[in-house]
């Protein structure tokens, strides 16, 4: 029988040392022993009959960050570092998922994917920084589809929502801004069509 050491381990696995050690303390790998300089040594074999095991069907967290316009671009880097700095002291194989669109607008490629990765079963941890973050209405189906998939959704800023009445308010901005840019957009539509007509 043979053991080897943390980073043989970390090598033959892919994953860091800090993971095993964390992996080690958690009981989801651990070492056998420990050496008299208090060096972690695995079993060979053990290592090895993880690759015909399911070990390595580990889920991801996922961040999700949005914003509704190019405009607001330091927004998104601010959302996205805030769900960084909380995953990588916490997890290790996390993603990040940045949608650029409006609340309204349920055809977001981000979004998209994100609700394909939840229906494949491919998310453990969903992380957010506020709630309306995934859409302006209907953010609980999104919710209710993770519980149902046990999902767990981190909501960072939940107890800094906003009151009813601004809540209100920025909904029917939303509204309007959706509407009144397809209106302009048809009759811009309709004019350039017009004008390629005179000429």
């Amino acid at each position: 029988m043979r053991h080897i050491s943390i980073g043989e381990v970390a090598v033959m696995l892919g994953v860091s040392v800090v993971t095993l050690r964390r992996w080690d303390c958690s009981g989801k790998l651990r070492s056998v022993f420990r050496t008299f300089g208090n060096h972690r040594r695995y079993n060979l074999d053990d290592i090895l009959k993880l690759f015909n095991k399911d070990f390595f069907n580990i889920k991801k967290v996922i961040g999700y960050s949005r914003v509704s316009s190019f405009d607001q671009k330091k927004d998104l880097d601010t959302q996205t570092k805030v769900i960084t700095n909380f995953i990588k002291d916490r997890y290790d194989n996390f993603e990040i998922i940045e949608d650029l669109g409006s609340g309204l607008n349920y055809r977001k490629r981000g979004l998209r994917r994100l609700i394909k990765m939840i229906c494949n079963q491919e998310i453990s941890v969903l992380v957010l920084t506020h709630k309306d973050r995934l859409l302006r209405f209907g953010s609980d189906i999104i919710i209710q589809l993770c519980e149902n998939f046990n999902i767990k959704v981190i909501i960072l800023n939940q107890d800094t929502e906003e009151s009813f009445e601004k809540s209100l308010c920025n909904d029917i901005i939303s509204i309007i801004t959706v509407f009144s840019a397809k209106f302009y957009g048809k009759r811009s539509h309709k004019n350039k069509k017009k004008l390629l007509e005179v000429a």
